[in-house]
C-alpha cells in the first residue's frame, strides 16, 4: 500500500496534462481518486485508476455538490491560459472569462473544500500556482492576474483555517509538456513561447511533488507558495536535482 492509502482525493481538470498525472500518482500511492473534466469523453482518461466526473470549472453548484461528498485531499488544478494578447487587443469578456476559471472557479473549489474539511478536522488543498503569479509576462495579463489572486487566496485560507487542520499549498509546476504549453508556443508571445518542447519537463515530475505535498511530511510548508525548481523541495519530494 502507498503512503496515501485510505485517503480520498479530488483533482479538478484531471483528464489531461498535469491533472491527469496527479490523479494517476495519487492513485498509485493508494488514494481513492475522483477527477473532473469538461466532457464525458474525458472521464475514462485515467483508466481504472480514478473516477472521472463531468463538471465545468465555472459550475459552482456542481463543484459544491461534488466536494460535499467528502475528500481528504483536493488538488485545484483546472485552469486556462487564454486569452493570450496584449491588453489593448483582448476583449473584456474574454479577459473576464479567464478570471472566471482561474480565480473565481478556483475560489469555488476552495470554499467548498474548507466548508467540507473543517468539520472533519482538516485536510489538504493544493492550488496550482505559477511563476506568473509573481511577475508579469507580455500577453498574459489575465493569467498573471488570476494566478496572483489565487496566491493570495492560498495565504488567506492558511490564515483563516490553518488552525483547523487544513493544510493548503500554492505550487508552481514550472514549464511542463502539456497542451497548454502547445497553445503558448503557438502564440509566439513572450519568452515562454520560445522554449523548445524538448526542454519542457514531463507532467509526472510536478505530479510527484504534488503527491508529496499531500502527505504529512510537507506539513511545515503549509500556507506557502512553492516552486518545483526549489532544490530543497525537489530533494524532499524525491525528484532529481536540476542540471
Amino acid at each position: 500500500m502507498g503512503d496515501l492509502a485510505g485517503k480520498c482525493a479530488l483533482v479538478t481538470g484531471g483528464n489531461r496534462g498535469i491533472g491527469l498525472a496527479v490523479a494517476q500518482e495519487l492513485a498509485a500511492r493508494g488514494a481513492e481518486v475522483t477527477f473532473t473534466c469538461r466532457r464525458a469523453a474525458g472521464t475514462t482518461a485515467a483508466g481504472p485508476a480514478a473516477r472521472g466526473v463531468v463538471c465545468e470549472a465555472t459550475d459552482t453548484v456542481g463543484i459544491e455538490a461534488l466536494v460535499a461528498e467528502g475528500f481528504d485531499i483536493v488538488v485545484n488544478n483546472a485552469g486556462v491560459i487564454g486569452p493570450i494578447g496584449r491588453i489593448a487587443d483582448v476583449a473584456v469578456d474574454d479577459w473576464a472569462g479567464n478570471i472566471a476559471v482561474n480565480l473565481v472557479g478556483a475560489y469555488a473549489v476552495v470554499r467548498a473544500a474548507v466548508r467540507m474539511m473543517e468539520p472533519r478536522g482538516g485536510g489538504v488543498i493544493v492550488n496550482l500556482s505559477s511563476g506568473a503569479a509573481r511577475r508579469p509576462l507580455e500577453g498574459w495579463s489575465a493569467y498573471c492576474a488570476g494566478k496572483a489572486g489565487l496566491a493570495m487566496l492560498t495565504r488567506s485560507v492558511h490564515l483563516e483555517y490553518g488552525a483547523a487542520g487544513i493544510r493548503i499549498f500554492g505550487f508552481a509546476p514550472g514549464v511542463v509538456d502539456t497542451g497548454m504549453q502547445g497553445e503558448i508556443r503557438a502564440s509566439g508571445i513572450n519568452e515562454v513561447s520560445q522554449i523548445p518542447r524538448a526542454a519542457l519537463a514531463p507532467a509526472e515530475e510536478p505530479a510527484r511533488a504534488i503527491a508529496w505535498l499531500c502527505g504529512p511530511a510537507a506539513a511545515a510548508l503549509a500556507g506557502q507558495e512553492l516552486d518545483v525548481r526549489d532544490a530543497g523541495l525537489r530533494a524532499a519530494a524525491g525528484l532529481p536535482p536540476l542540471p
